[in-house]
């Protein structure tokens, strides 16, 4: 059962958790969490191929996602992913944490339990209220609009990046707020397990580490839970965003044509080959003129 007890919760935000969570029985697995989702990026004519800035903002601003932060401080799970990035953190003495898309301030509250001299800011373009009050009387928490480049000695995210039609963008901005020698604790979820997980971004699943690295990041390892992936900043990088675009074509469609092969397990290498051709027409005459010029070059 989820309760909406000890939370800051006004009239109208009571009466509309109460009614999502009734459309559950009362009570709410992560299934049913995921479903209400479904049905109100629905409703709210939501996209995942074309970004609608209003549709989106009345998306992000319902209260369910008021009520996924609730969720997330009672399920043990998905709380026990949170403390095991505080944990992560606490290792790494940082002073200075930026939480990027925290807003309900679970993370943050359970990262100065740890570190009390830390400070921890919370950037989120959609903070609930009940996020932003609670955190009010805890000094070395505080909410900003706009955090400064090269300002915190560590970054987390959580649950952000699929979100996000352009992940590239958002992940260059991340990394760009991380002093040289900083900490990044980044745990994404790029599967469809809901429609706001935007299928536009599942290539990184199989190179996210890739597009770190070429922006200056290593992997550290991961948090004791094997949950999210803590990277450290070892370069000042000037993204080649040329390249970048190159490797993204290509994370696209080596997804894609994973994707068909599961698809299309008994298929013959003909089949694969009309495929590839049909998904990227130019692919096999850039791989000839690229082997063209290789053979100028070593003559």
């Amino acid at each position: 059962m989820i309760s909406l007890e000890n939370y800051l919760l006004s009239s109208e935000e009571r009466v509309a958790l109460e009614s999502l969570l009734a459309r559950t029985g009362g009570s709410m697995s992560l299934q049913d969490l995921y479903r209400l989702m479904d049905e109100i990026w629905t409703s709210c004519g939501c996209d995942a191929s074309h970004y609608d800035e209003r549709k989106y903002a009345q998306f992000y601003g319902h209260p369910i996602w008021l009520l996924n932060g609730i969720f997330v401080e009672q399920h043990a799970e998905s709380r026990g992913h949170r403390v095991a990035i505080a944990e992560a953190l606490r290792l790494t003495g940082s002073k200075t944490i930026l939480d990027f898309g925290g807003g309900f301030g679970t993370l943050a509250r359970l990262i100065t339990d740890l570190m009390p001299e830390s400070r921890i800011d919370i950037w989120d373009p959609f903070p609930p209220r009940h996020g932003v009050e609670v955190c009010k009387s805890i000094p070395n928490i505080q909410f900003i609009s706009s955090p400064h480049d090269q300002s915190y000695d560590a970054l987390t995210c959580t649950d952000v990046l699929e979100h996000v039609h352009d992940p590239l963008v958002l992940l260059v901005d991340m990394i760009a707020k991380v002093r040289l020698g900083g900490t990044l604790v980044i745990y994404n979820c790029f599967y469809p397990l809901i429609q706001c997980h935007l299928p536009c971004t599942f290539h990184f699943i199989r190179t996210f580490d890739k597009f770190c690295s070429m922006l200056g990041l290593d992997v550290v390892g991961k948090t004791s839970d094997d949950h999210a992936t803590i990277y450290k900043k070892v370069y000042s990088v000037v993204p080649d965003w040329a390249a970048l675009r190159k490797f993204e074509a290509q994370s696209r469609l080596s997804y894609r044509m994973e994707c068909w092969r599961k698809a299309n397990s008994g298929a013959s290498s003909l089949l694969y080959k009309l495929e590839l051709v049909r998904a990227s027409p130019l692919y096999y005459p850039e791989k000839c003129l690229s082997k063209l010029i290789d053979v100028f070059r070593r003559v």
